[in-house]
């Protein structure tokens, strides 16, 4: 394995733990845990997990050939709990980190 190989392998492998850990922690906790902000100055889980996928779709999205941050990305928006059920949260964080996994698995 060359230098490149090893380093993306380290890299895939740090995302995929950072995900799973992530998503251990959130299994822990119930549907209206992930709705509740400690103060009005912090944000739900929820949020957290919207606005972490919503940078991923959007900074990995033809990564190699466009700015990171996209025209069509709603980054205000990210800050609204807007999704009806966890299923939903979790749909729209799968989608971000598809989208940075399929980009590093690309290269070559």
């Amino acid at each position: 394995m060359n230098q490149f190989d090893l380093f993306l392998s380290a890299t895939i492998n740090t995302f995929e733990a950072n995900k799973k850990m992530a998503e251990r922690a959130v299994a822990q906790v119930s549907d209206e845990g992930l709705r509740t902000s400690l103060d009005e100055h912090t944000n739900s889980i929820a949020v957290i997990m919207k606005h972490v996928a919503g940078n991923l779709i959007s900074r990995w999205t033809d990564f190699l050939t466009t700015d990171g941050e996209k025209p069509d990305r709603n980054r205000d928006d990210e800050f609204v709990d807007s999704f009806a059920t966890r299923e939903e949260l979790l749909a729209y964080w799968e989608r971000g980190w598809s989208n940075l996994f399929d980009s590093l698995n690309s290269l070559t």
